[in-house]
Parts: structure tokens; sequence; C-alpha cells
């Protein structure tokens, strides 16, 4: 077949078209894509995993356990996000009794109860922080995991991969 007798590239089946120039530098450009991805999403997962055990036992170290006037989980043992909120709930509501209903920064600077209300305070933040930790790091987890599949998925758009 002379160029001239040669169909036009719009009445070509894509299967039948031969490759362009352009075609073999983008199907490597997504191959990239999607190997940055799955390595970033086994970061992403791996260090997620690594942080909630990390704040998991940091917090199972203190051997704190949930009060027993709390809502929820009384008498567990702090180690998780859901025991953490629970023992900072109670922290908060001792502190509002000892404080007659006041914050540390509304209590007189003369208050007795002040350094208590303050300490409680400080307590009730760090637990609220491994909270939030716990969320993160699971956050983290699932983006990472969440990555990792898209990236799969883009390998299998290689025709090459089977």
């Amino acid at each position: 077949m002379s160029p001239a007798e040669t169909p036009p590239e719009s009445d070509r089946s894509p299967s039948t078209a031969p490759p362009t120039s352009t075609e073999a530098p983008h199907r490597r450009g997504v191959r990239a894509i999607a190997v940055v991805l799955i390595i970033v999403g086994a970061v992403f997962a791996v260090a997620g995993v690594v942080a909630y055990v990390a704040v998991q036992h940091t917090l199972s170290d203190q051997k704190i356990v949930v009060a027993d006037d709390a809502d929820m989980f009384a008498g567990e043992k702090v180690n998780g996000p859901f025991t953490a909120y629970a023992q900072a709930m109670v922290i908060g509501k001792h502190a509002t009794e000892i404080g007659g209903g006041k914050t540390y920064a509304e209590l007189p600077q003369n208050d007795p109860n002040r350094d208590t209300v303050m300490t409680a305070s400080f307590l009730q933040a760090s637990l609220f922080t491994s909270v939030v930790a716990f969320g993160v790091s699971a956050m983290a987890t699932v983006i990472g995991i969440m990555l990792a599949l898209t990236g799969v998925a883009l390998r299998r758009l290689d025709p090459r991969v089977a």
C-alpha cells in the first residue's frame, strides 16, 4: 500500500493503528506514576501503622485507667483512642468540679485549686492529643492503602501486564 492509499488516522481501528511516537513515552509516564503511587502508598500505610502502635504503646506504658465515674469504659486501661477520650472527658468533669465551674484562666491566682485545675487541663490536652494522633495515623494508613491500590490499578492499564 502506498502512502496515498493509506487510510486516514480516523478510519483506522484503535487495535490496528500503529503506535505513535508520543504513545510510548505516555505509557512509560503512567507506569512511572503507578510505581510511585505504590511506593508512596506503602510508605504511608506502614508509617500509619507504626505511628498507631507507637502511640498505643506509649499511652499504655502510662498505666492510666479510666475513672470509675466515666460515662463509658470505666475501669478499662487507657490504650486506645476511645479510652483516652473517655478519660479526658472525666478529667474535664473533675476539673470543672474542683474549679467551681471555672477554667484555669478564670480562677484567681491565689485560688488553692488553680494548680490542680491547671494539671487537669494539661492531662486532658495530652489525652486529646493522643486521640488526634490515633486518628491521623489511621488516616495515613487508609490513604496509603488507597494510593497503593490506585497505583496497582494504573499498572493494570498497561497491556503488557496481565
